[in-house]
Parts: structure tokens; sequence; C-alpha cells
């Protein structure tokens, strides 16, 4: 599958937004049959940054959310100004 098919959006929220600035977490919505080593390798080869694990969501409108925790300290907070959710 193709990496760009994989991650769709980013998910942005009140407690997405908390999560970048307390645990180093970024969340994207994904497609719902992707699995968690499938949204990683997606995430390294579009990103390129460190995953030190991924987990999933399905929200009540179906949508499936993947919580990323990157590795390196404070690069959540840079991605999302990179990818302009901030």
């Amino acid at each position: 599958m193709d990496s760009y098919s994989i991650i769709i959006k980013p998910h942005v929220t009140e407690k997405t937004m908390n999560l970048i600035d307390e645990n180093n977490e970024i969340a994207f919505v994904v497609r719902r049959s992707a699995n968690k080593m499938q949204i990683k390798r997606a995430f390294v080869d579009l990103y390129e940054e460190e995953v030190e694990r991924v987990n999933t969501h399905i929200t009540p409108k179906g949508e499936k959310v993947a919580y990323i925790k990157l590795v390196e300290e404070e690069m959540a907070e840079e991605l999302a100004v990179r990818i302009g959710v901030f």
C-alpha cells in the first residue's frame, strides 16, 4: 500500500494538541484497514522520524485514528509546525 493512502490527514482536537505537548505524540486519521506496522512504515516513509509506538482507536464516526509516539523529545511539536497543525 502507498504511504499516502495509509495516512490520510492529521487529527486535530483539544486532546491531540495536549498530547503533542505532554507526551510527544501526534495523531492522524488513517486508512481503516491499515495495521500498526503499516502505519509505522508509512509515517517513517513520509516524515522521516523514528517512531516509538503506535496506538490505534476507532472513533464513533467510524474513523481510525493512530496515536504515534516519537522517539526524539520535542519532535512531535516540530513536526506539527512543519505540517501546519499549529
